[in-house]
């Protein structure tokens, strides 16, 4: 199950399930029932543990003017209520620890309104309306999928580690002790290097060391590694653990190749342990893109892929997906691919592994490609046409680099966006110029988060940046998430030129809507995040404090909600989702 859903009367309430968080969405049909809407309040239930309300960092400019639940803080969504028709829940995050309680959540939502004297009305649970949500890692059938939380640049991590925590240590060794003190937040809380990693790197780390954990523990198991980056200390400790078990591929291109890189410096490492015959150092025509973990072995084979690189950005700084195989099916092609490059790479192209090759999964439909590709084996046109042929109701896309590798699926995903019958969001991250957004109302260009980070209006905390290069790393596009023939593209493949016929590359195609919803509920963390710091930014140009919309006064004045219903593409967006 993708979703579910409970209504009363006009007032409605969906929640999707994503990989260990819920997005809720809420809509009222009859636009006269958002008369005097002063916003929503959402009360979270999870099983077996104390209720709260969710905190909202805006609040009404004077709070004393409107009703206050004196039990709550004034920033809890019973007396600050969400101006907004959608909302992402992460557990975890802000009210139970760093380690996310999963299970059973209850999510309790309530339309709330202002009264003649334009002060918000007490909660009427009679308007409240409940859904039932399993919260926990995404799983289905023989796939995991796993998401690191992305930015340091986010209240969240301010709140839990403090404005000047660190992430890396001065000194940059590749390899360090992880228990030494990090920081220290506003409430005196000291935190260490593991505890933010844990937090940052979330369900994606998670999966990738357990699966590391597994292997070194298990004498019979086998080890194929593809990586491009090359300098996660927990990682690289692992690798060398392994002995000759391991065979391994590390990408040689540009900084990767010089004298005294990371890379060079752990492929030196693990040829101490693995042997200089199990470590190849390789660019094919390009690069060596994959990212790419093959465990074999009479008691597991699974595979890890996705766009996570064995990096402390690629882990700690960037948004990424590692997805999980399990099955023998679905192992085959990847080690077919690793020995294919490791012994034949200059014939990759013509090989099979440069083909669509199914995954054998029972209930999911998946497949699996390998780069580079010859001209007659490519894959990017492919993908566009599909793109841009076969997308009925919705687009969204993480891409990063998109708009400095013009192409087919540069050119697919602006025509799908000018067409005003198909709902499109996505983003895109470059070195250079920072992050476009694409939105309802069209194209954005947003200045660097460099840039954004100095100008964070009150009341919210200036974020750390996580250093130069870029944040949004993922690579995947979702088509038609609401339909029956929902897909998602994915891997370590950017969609351009290179990443078909010259790069080392893996692009998975699966037609399944649940795992569609879940990486669109990634999507929209990661774009809901973005829009509203350009929100922040204007504020912070017009030298305005951020505060929650107070009911029209004067004739003219809009209410909050106005372009939730006038404008075409916000009114698609809140039709959408609920």
């Amino acid at each position: 199950m993708s979703s579910v859903f409970a209504n009363k009367g006009d007032f409605s309430v969906r929640a999707y399930r994503g990989d260990a968080k819920t997005l809720l969405a809420f809509n009222l049909t009859d636009k006269s029932k958002a008369k005097d809407l002063a916003g929503f309040t959402i009360k979270i239930q999870p099983k077996g543990l104390d209720a709260f309300y969710i905190q909202n960092n805006l609040r009404f400019e004077k709070p004393g003017d409107h009703a206050q639940d004196i039990k709550e803080s004034p920033n809890a969504s019973i007396n600050a209520p969400i101006h907004k028709f959608r909302w992402l829940h992460v557990p975890g995050s802000l009210h139970q620890g760093l380690q996310p309680a999963m299970g059973d959540y209850t999510y309790t939502v309530t339309p709330r309104y202002f009264d003649a004297n334009h002060s918000l009305t007490p909660l009427d649970a009679n308007l409240s309306v409940s859904v039932v949500v399993e919260v926990d890692g995404f799983t289905k059938g023989n796939l995991e999928l796993g998401f690191t939380r992305g930015f340091t640049q986010s209240q969240a991590f301010v709140n839990h580690f403090g404005a000047k925590a660190l992430i890396r240590p001065k000194a940059k060794e590749l390899l360090f002790d992880t228990s030494k003190e990090s920081g220290v937040n506003a409430h005196g809380e000291h935190y260490t290097f593991d505890q933010e990693y844990q937090w940052l790197g979330f369900t994606a780390r998670e999966k990738i060391l357990e699966l590391l954990n597994d292997v070194v523990k298990t004498k019979s198991l086998s080890l194929d590694v593809f990586a491009y980056d090359l300098n996660e200390p927990e990682v690289v400790s692992r690798l060398e653990a392994l002995g000759k078990r391991l065979k391994l591929i590390v990408d040689d291109s540009a900084d990767h190749g010089k004298p005294g890189s990371a890379e060079e410096q752990a492929a030196k490492r693990v040829s101490v342990s693995a042997g200089a015959a199990n470590v190849k150092r390789q660019h094919m025509l390009s690069l060596q893109h994959n990212k790419t973990i093959v465990v074999d072995g009479p008691s597991c084979q699974a595979v890890v892929c996705g766009s996570t690189n064995f990096s402390w950005r690629g882990f700690f700084v960037q948004s990424n997906n590692a997805v999980v195989l399990t099955g023998a099916k679905a192992v085959q092609p990847f080690a077919a691919a690793f020995d294919q490059y490791f012994d034949h790479p200059d014939a990759f192209g013509s090989s099979p592994s440069a083909e669509w090759v199914d995954l054998g999964f029972n209930g999911i439909d998946a497949k699996v490609a390998f780069s580079p590709h010859a001209k007659s084996n490519a894959l990017l046109k492919t993908v566009a046409d599909d793109i841009q042929g076969s997308t009925t109701s919705s687009l969204f896309y993480s891409l990063a680099f998109l708009f400095q590798t013009p192409g087919p699926v540069h050119d697919a995903i602006a025509a799908v966006s000018a067409n005003a019958g198909i709902f499109v969001y996505g983003i895109s991250d470059k070195e250079v110029g920072g992050l476009v957004l694409q939105t309802p109302d069209g194209n954005v260009a947003p200045v660097h988060p460099e840039v954004l980070k100095k100008n964070v209006p009150v009341p919210f905390s200036e974020e750390p940046t996580g250093g130069g290069g870029i944040r949004m790393h993922h690579k995947f596009v979702v088509v038609d998430f609401d339909k029956p023939t929902a897909r998602v593209y994915f891997g370590s493949y950017n969609f351009s030129s290179p990443a078909d016929i010259k790069n080392g590359e893996n692009l998975l195609l699966i037609r399944d809507r649940r795992i569609a919803v879940a990486y669109v509920v990634e999507a929209l963390r990661i774009f809901d995040h973005y829009q509203f710091r350009l929100a922040q930014l204007d504020a912070e140009t017009a030298r305005k404090e951020l505060s929650l919309a107070r009911p029209p006064r004067q004739a003219g004045e809009k209410p909050w909600w106005d372009e939730d219903y006038s404008n075409p593409r916000k009114a698609r967006d809140r039709e959408l989702f609920a």
